[in-house]
């Protein structure tokens, strides 16, 4: 099958949520025996390459996006036309967009085409993220109502679709690499570690409150580290304890996970955590707000205060400290392997065609 994914943006420009879900789901395509090519954007020549045996093409970016942004208007318009001409020179049998603006490129090619379109949202819909930029709610509900098939990243963030949109959204979890994200050979760091790879930049990753919880806790633990992604801006979280680390790279991530007695994110309107799939498969416990990924080997957070958060790391850290803990977080990760993701979308792919 021929298989085309879009996101507006790919590494190592950017090697966060949807980068690293498109890159795992091509991984676990290819592995199947399926032609898979990546379209995206960057402020460059346009280019087709084979990165680690996925075809990426980048389509030339054009200027002005940062502008419309700054009026507030959904990020990631001005590639668009040309991302659908790469999609009907690539002519594949399935078109796969991750974000609303590159279904736009999609389902105008489906169309014309009469093929099908896949539509994967990363977050969970609601009010307040619908209505903070000019378009994005309309761009969202046509991409929805335009595709064959729309697909949310867990049950719960299909729950929502059906609750804000009126749609009907599959749930498909992202797939985590369990060949490179294994379990520690060597003991935990010596001193309570927490780890947090989200952007601290991203408002709705809450860094800032896991920092306030962090400065509550090492008031019972003096010792205890806060290891947070990046090289600090003037804005992010500092305070004693708190370390910062390159963990863009996936090598950086799993020693991270590995070192770390507990994988913190306190984000809200979180669809799934991919973040925190991966800390378990390295069978590190987790804090997090999805209930399919933390219950039983982990810590459900959905609160506002740093005292609640700060609850939730104590408890965290205490479940680390046992033995069985390794074991069921593995066991759990283990759930949403790579092949299992793959061979759901192949399945809908399947479906849509026949």
């Amino acid at each position: 099958m021929r298989v085309a994914l879009l996101n507006p943006v790919f590494w190592p420009e950017v090697r966060r949520g949807s980068e690293r879900v498109a890159r795992d789901l091509a991984d676990g395509l290819i592995a199947r025996g399926d032609q898979v090519r990546l379209i995206t954007s960057h402020p460059g020549r346009p280019e087709t390459v084979v990165e680690d045996g996925l075809q990426v093409q980048r389509v030339w970016r054009p200027p002005g996006g940062r502008r419309l942004e700054r009026r507030l208007y959904e990020q990631h318009l001005t590639h668009v036309p040309l991302s659908y001409v790469a999609l009907r020179r690539f002519d594949p049998d399935v078109a796969h967009p991750f974000f609303a603006t590159d279904a736009l490129a999609a389902t105008r090619w489906g169309r014309e085409r009469g093929r099908p379109v896949v539509f994967s949202f990363m977050g969970v819909p609601h009010r307040q993220g619908l209505a903070n930029r000019r378009w994005r709610k309309e761009l969202l509900v046509r991409a929805c109502a335009e595709a064959d098939a729309v697909v949310a990243l867990s049950r719960e963030a299909a729950d929502a679709f059906a609750y804000w949109l009126g749609v009907e959204a599959r749930a498909i979890a992202p797939g985590v690499d369990l060949d490179a994200f294994t379990p520690a050979p060597q003991e935990r760091a010596a001193t309570p570690t927490i780890l947090c790879a989200a952007d601290p930049a991203e408002p709705r990753k809450r860094v800032g409150l896991l920092a306030g919880a962090f400065a509550l806790l090492r008031k019972r633990h003096p010792e205890a580290r806060l290891l947070l992604s990046g090289r600090g801006g003037a804005s992010d979280p500092t305070g004693p304890g708190i370390e910062r680390r390159d963990l863009d790279g996936r090598e950086a991530l799993v020693a991270a996970n590995r070192e770390a007695w507990v994988h913190a994110l306190p984000s809200f309107g979180e669809a799934f955590g991919l973040v925190l799939a991966e800390a378990l498969a390295c069978g590190t416990t987790v804090v997090g707000s999805n209930h399919e990924l933390v219950d039983g080997v982990g810590e459900h957070f959905t609160g506002d205060t740093p005292g609640e958060l700060a609850a939730a790391l104590e408890r965290a850290l205490d479940r680390a400290r046992d033995r069985a803990t390794p074991v069921a977080c593995r066991a759990r990760a283990e759930r949403f392997s790579r092949h299992a993701t793959a061979e759901a979308y192949a399945a809908l792919y399947a479906e849509l065609r026949g």
